[in-house]
């Protein structure tokens, strides 16, 4: 029996893995350090997932996704998210067509790509936040009544702003829990913060990263095949029960007056499986669980109002809640 051509031409998966993780060192080529970043939106290419990127101005997050675009073949749009946005801007709206008859025709919004960068998403109202609910869990725009599909693969990765409060809208838990996983962009240290003024001394130019000597390594396909071999990767029922018992103990902190989900325990253990897989692994290990409990989780997490007067901080409740819990062998 022959193979199809489309099953000929398929990527195999360790092949996959083998050219997803050379993107790590293609961004590299445009943007210094930030690779728990750049980890973090592969795994959740992998999954299927979105991410939550928090930074100060200037630490490369535009460019960062720009680039990754760049290293995998894909299509890459950006919005800059501010109060007076529409929902129609993000999603698309029906317009009148002159060429077809003065018809409503649907045009596309920016969504409709592969890795939409939504910039600082908590300046605008909730009602153009709400706006990317379906796209980012359904993979499809509705409007007036009807579907359309986005592309595969597609990736939101929503920045937000850390240090300025003024004219932002606090991001409500049905929308922060739709992101796989939050990452945090930290300025460089002094040698990586050296080597950006070298780049920039010599030539470089953020805008025009083809430049710079990224090309693409992988593709959609890759990306599919990775996502098919993570389906396959196994997770004991030791394991299993590490992950649900991290999530009932920050269920039971005192500090916290909003736990893990049952949504957070299955990304949890959604993102542990697609790390193991790009490590080299058909199976979990506790440590990719703690390995990815912090970007996963911390998010999903509420602070109890006499614990943000105290100067609590969340992910101090989270690491806590976390040693809590046995490793299992």
């Amino acid at each position: 029996m022959t193979e199809s051509p489309q099953a000929a031409s398929a990527p195999d998966a360790g092949g996959a893995r083998e050219r997803l993780a050379a993107v790590r060192a293609e961004v590299g080529k445009a943007v210094v350090g930030q690779d728990a970043a750049v980890s973090g939106l592969l795994v959740a290419l992998l999954c299927g997932g979105h991410v939550l990127m928090e930074g100060v101005p200037g630490t490369a997050k535009t460019l960062l996704v720009r680039t990754l675009a760049g290293a995998l073949s894909v299509g890459t749009r950006r919005v800059q998210f501010t109060p007076d946005l529409m929902p129609g801007d993000i999603t698309g709206s029906m317009v009148i067509d002159s060429r077809q008859g003065a018809e409503l025709t649907f045009r596309e919004g920016p969504v409709f790509t592969n890795l939409l960068l939504a910039d600082e998403i908590n300046r605008t109202p909730p009602k153009t936040q709400s706006a990317l609910l379906e796209a980012m869990e359904e993979g499809q725009v509705s409007v007036d009544g009807v579907s359309h599909p986005l592309p595969a693969p597609f990736l939101v990765a929503a920045t937000q702003n850390p240090v300025e409060y003024e004219g932002t809208y606090p991001l409500p838990e049905a929308q922060l829990d739709r992101f796989l996983l939050k990452v945090v962009l930290p300025i460089p240290e002094r040698e990586q913060e050296l080597e950006i003024l070298r780049r920039h001394a010599a030539g470089f130019n953020p805008r025009d990263v083809r430049a710079a000597g990224v090309t693409a390594v992988a593709g959609p396909a890759d990306i599919a095949a990775g996502q098919a071999a993570v389906g396959t990767v196994s997770v004991s029922p030791e394991v299993v029960g590490y992950i649900v018992d991290i999530a009932r103990a920050t269920r039971e902190s005192p500090s916290l007056s909003l736990g893990v989900s049952p949504r957070g325990a299955t990304a949890l253990l959604r993102s542990a499986r697609a790390w193991a897989w790009l490590t080299g692994r058909d199976f979990v290990t506790p440590d990719d669980v703690k390995a990815l409990a912090h970007a996963t989780l911390v998010h999903r997490l509420g602070l109890r109002p006499e614990a943000e007067l105290e100067g609590v901080d969340v992910a101090e409740v989270l690491a806590s809640a976390l040693n809590s819990v046995p490793v299992p062998r």
